[in-house]
């Protein structure tokens, strides 16, 4: 399904080999040569949670890992929620964009941005 993460790190997330792509891809179009992809959760959207995914530099107190050559950032909160979770990324003409699978989630809203657990 994907590239193999960094061997001995904890890895709570997992990117396909098409999430992989694109998070290269649009890395290679940042100004920075040294982001990465940090993906993480914050309240709101109509099922409570939402997710969140930016291109930055690693913070303190980060979860961290490497897959494919794309470092991964979580944050500790976040790491709760986002621990099974499979990112894709699904393109084409009725492509959704990212497209988190959430094995916790309990429930989400008819759009797919917000979850709850």
């Amino acid at each position: 399904m994907s590239t193999d993460p960094t061997p001995g790190a904890i890895q709570l997330v997992e990117l396909t080999d098409a999430a992989l792509a694109e998070v290269r891809r649009l890395l290679q179009q940042e100004e920075n040569a040294g982001l990465g992809l940090r993906l993480g959760v914050k309240g709101g959207g109509c099922s409570g949670l939402t997710y969140v995914l930016d291109f930055t530099e690693e913070r303190e107190g980060d979860t961290v890992f490497e897959q494919g050559g794309v470092p991964v950032y979580l944050d500790r909160k976040s790491t709760v929620y986002l621990s099974g979770v499979i990112l894709d990324h699904q393109g084409g003409l009725s492509g959704r964009g990212f497209v988190f699978q959430n094995p916790m989630a309990t429930n989400t809203c008819g759009c797919g941005e917000s979850f709850s657990i």
